[in-house]
């Protein structure tokens, strides 16, 4: 058994944009999982580039299965990367897929970045995962889990590609989610900080009231 996704993402830029920004993608601030990329082989025709990359990302294996895997591999993962780019057409088509781990999971993706069927300035990414597990007894579990952290990623690559695309035409990032979350805790402080000063204020100004005695 294995469970299967697909979605479609847009990118408001051209595909030569995106094409450029795809090899420029590492690092940015939604990346830090991915550690290392390595180009070990590529072969450039006359409309055609081949190429074959291996990536080196964290990785959270859960602790019941950390003994399963030596120590210094546990919490890395080894990602190999095949690429097809065809010029002439205008599509870049990705497949990947790990190469440790694979007795909890095994993760294949498959994206094709293509002109964009109602706006030929945009990009769109067609994304397809296929994810396995035979770990007996868990196999279900663990492709839930799989699946569940996939769909997380794709919302950081996006914010990645964005924040490439935008450092790439000179134009300032969109702030990343950390930064916006860090602002917004700085602000509800400063709110509430302001709200005890002048609830403080209006108290001493009210102060004790002396009750008014008649004869």
């Amino acid at each position: 058994m294995m469970k299967y996704y697909l979605c479609l993402n847009d990118l408001k830029n051209s595909w030569d944009q995106v094409f450029a920004a795809f090899w420029q993608r590492y690092p940015n601030p939604y990346s830090k999982h991915v550690l290392t990329e390595d180009v070990i082989h590529r072969e450039v025709t006359l409309d055609r580039v081949i190429s074959r990359r291996l990536l080196t990302k964290t990785s959270i294996v859960p602790r019941w299965a950390e003994r399963l895997f030596p120590t210094n591999v546990a919490h890395s993962a080894f990602v190999l990367e095949d690429s097809v780019v065809d010029l002439k057409h205008k599509t870049l088509t990705t497949f990947t897929w790990n190469i440790n781990h694979s007795r909890l999971m095994v993760v294949q993706e498959c994206c094709i970045y293509r002109l964009h069927p109602e706006n030929m300035n945009w990009t769109q990414i067609k994304r397809e995962a296929w994810i396995f597990s035979n770990f007996y007894g868990f196999s279900r579990a663990i492709q839930e889990c799989g699946l569940a952290s996939f769909k997380n990623s794709i919302t950081k690559t996006m914010k990645g590609f964005e924040y490439i695309l935008a450092r790439m035409h000179g134009e300032t990032p969109m702030k990343t989610l950390r930064e916006t979350a860090k602002e917004a805790t700085e602000k509800a402080k400063e709110t509430a900080l302001a709200a005890t000063e002048k609830a403080k204020n209006l108290a001493s100004k009210a102060g004790p009231q002396k009750k008014t005695q008649y004869v």
